[in-house]
């Protein structure tokens, strides 16, 4: 709750926040292309629909305005990712799979991905970061999917490296 606004009575307002529909479908079809090319599959109109179940018209509507956006290169070859691309996509990616080792072993809840979807959106890094150190840094999510390293996990190999006794 943000508490730097004041009601009329001298009290605070509660803020709430309102993301875009608009925001979270883009960082869907980045997260989706992420996950088929991290399985080695083809990046594919017909993949991406299959995946998120929608149909293929509607992605090929989104991947233009990812392509104007320059987080795609979509052309009759087909899709990849451009650096920005790859990075939200990762991030969406790590977000998820932070959430779900967090349903999994910290809250012994079955993982809901309605759930995880709904909060991965409004993760910010500092929340990730910290999220994945409480977690300690785990590589592996409940699925067995690897989870995209963050710069907390980089800065905690060092420190352990430099933690260790000298042979």
């Amino acid at each position: 709750m943000n508490t730097d606004t004041k009601n009329g009575k001298g009290g605070s307002v509660e803020r709430l926040f309102v993301g875009t529909a608009e925001a979270e479908h883009v960082e869907m079809y980045l997260k989706a292309i992420w996950h088929i090319k991290e399985q080695g599959r083809s990046v594919k109109i017909t993949t991406i629909a299959d995946m998120l179940h929608i149909k293929q018209p509607s992605v090929v509507q989104m991947l233009k305005k990812l392509n104007k956006k320059k987080l795609v290169n979509y052309n009759k070859a087909g899709v990849k990712l451009t650096k920005d691309g790859e990075r939200i996509g990762a991030s969406m990616m790590r977000n998820s799979r932070l959430l779900e080792v967090l349903m999994v072993s910290a809250l012994k809840v079955d993982i809901n991905e309605e759930m995880v979807c709904g909060i991965e959106h409004h993760m910010n890094k500092q929340f990730t970061d910290a999220l994945c150190t409480m977690l300690n840094h785990p590589r592996i999510c409940p699925c067995g999917n690897d989870i995209p390293l963050g710069e907390c996990c980089i800065s905690n190999s060092q420190k352990e490296e430099q933690d260790q006794p000298a042979p």
